[in-house]
């Protein structure tokens, strides 16, 4: 899945861690950061009333089940390439650039949440985007279109820290849903016609994920994250996969940001019995900004 872990996944005894025609169009759409952790504790050292040298007092050990949390907001630069394709229409091309998806982008909200501990963790990321597009459509532009398209990617993850031996690295294995949904409202209006056209569709798919939750922590400030995920197998789509790669930096305890690169590729394809369906063969990728705060 796609989801933030900061600094880090925090160190383990160390402290608080995406149809022809119109099918082009419809399918430019932006999508969804990553980041974890906070600062080692240890115990004053214990005061001593006789003259024999003072022994230090041992250190606070977090328990495996203390949990840790992180909220992320985060941004998504999203190009899209690949094809597309409605009903019994050819699968046209979509080769779309971060421009483009900006240039029609209403809104949009991107965020994840992680929990974890020494031993588990949990992920969550939600991406929610808008987009709009009015223009002249056809030979000498004589039909006017005007279309909204909504998406909507929402992931959940449960994951196991291998047992690595490694006090700066963390490495684990996740598995999980991802939840994608594309929905249209389409006007096209003839220029030298009585009537137009107007209707809606839309399209979800639910598919199991499996993969793996990656943090190196470089120094006490500096963070290297990676995630990736492949899932699908029929189940919903295809085939689907995402990853993550990214650093960043702990500002202060509770607070950290990144700059990282994110792709989804999507397999998707629907059918019915007359024959038609909705295909959507995609990969959204780009660059990454996110801020995190880490309780």
């Amino acid at each position: 899945m796609a989801t933030a872990l900061h600094d880090s996944v925090p160190a383990r005894r160390r402290g608080g861690m995406r149809p022809a025609g119109l099918a082009v169009w419809l399918a430019v759409m932006p999508a969804v950061g990553l980041s974890a952790a906070g600062p080692a504790h240890a115990a004053d050292l214990a005061a001593v009333a006789d003259p024999a040298p003072p022994a230090p007092a041992a250190p606070t050990v977090r328990s495996p089940s203390d949990w840790r949390y992180q909220a992320t907001l985060y941004g998504w630069l999203t190009a899209i390439d690949g094809n597309v394709g409605v009903r019994r229409l050819p699968s046209v091309a979509v080769d779309a650039s971060i421009s483009d998806v900006l240039r029609n982008l209403d809104g949009g909200l991107m965020g994840s949440f992680l929990a974890r501990n020494d031993q588990w963790l949990v992920m969550t990321d939600l991406v929610l985007a808008r987009l709009s597009h009015d223009g002249q459509v056809g030979a000498y532009g004589r039909s006017a279109l005007d279309a909204t398209i909504s998406q909507t990617i929402a992931s959940a993850a449960v994951g196991y820290w291998l047992p690595l031996g490694m006090p700066n690295v963390d490495l684990g294995v996740t598995a999980g849903l991802r939840y994608v949904r594309l929905s249209s409202d389409v006007t096209l209006t003839p220029q030298r016609l009585p009537f137009g056209y107007s209707g809606s569709s839309s399209a979800g798919w639910l598919d199991p994920t499996v993969g793996f939750a990656a943090n190196w922590r470089i120094d006490d400030r500096w963070f290297v994250n990676a995630l990736a995920d492949i899932g699908g197998f029929g189940a919903g789509s295809k085939l689907s996969s995402s990853g993550y790669l990214g650093v960043g930096y702990m500002w202060t305890p509770s607070i950290s940001t990144a700059v990282g690169y994110r792709y989804l590729y999507e397999n998707y394809e629907s059918g019915n019995g007359n024959g038609g369906s909705f295909r959507y063969n995609t990969t959204m990728h780009g660059p990454t900004v996110s801020v995190a705060w880490h309780f």
